[in-house]
């Protein structure tokens, strides 16, 4: 199974902290520009070549499930599980080669993503921590 992004740290947010990653992140319209930034530079970094190759040519589906699953893992609307059901990660994705250098080209390129939209150096650092656990549980070679 894999943990929301509200449920990663055991050390306690501080008291001015929002209550949920999404509002942390600052809501759908925030959600939306890190998942749309994310597949932009996917598609224009060689560096994520290898991670772009496991997509289809139009990126347009990819965008949407991202953030329909985005919302409702950092604690806002559940759109996908709405469209979708249970997200089934492991089993939607066990059609992709996906190994460690996959996983790696994934999280460098949701770290450029994050740093580029200036998300707040702790919710990076949290985030970074729920991106990679499931990442790396999305790994099938």
């Amino acid at each position: 199974m894999t943990a929301s992004a509200d449920s990663t740290s055991s050390s306690p947010a501080p008291a001015n902290t929002p209550a949920s990653a999404y509002d942390w992140l600052g809501g759908e319209a925030q959600v939306r520009a890190l998942v749309d930034r994310f597949y932009d530079l996917m598609d224009l970094e060689p560096a994520y070549a290898g991670l772009r190759a496991l997509h289809p040519s139009s990126l347009e589906g990819s965008r949407d499930k991202l953030f329909w699953f985005l919302c409702g893992w950092l604690g806002g609307p559940d759109y996908f599980i709405e469209r979708f059901g249970h997200p089934r990660l492991r089993a939607r994705h066990l059609p992709f080669r996906i190994g460690i250098a996959e996983r790696d080209q994934w999280m460098a390129c949701m770290r450029q993503a994050m740093q580029e939209l200036a998300v707040d150096g702790e919710l990076q650092q949290r985030l970074d921590g729920a991106f990679m656990n499931t990442a790396d549980w999305m790994r099938n070679i």
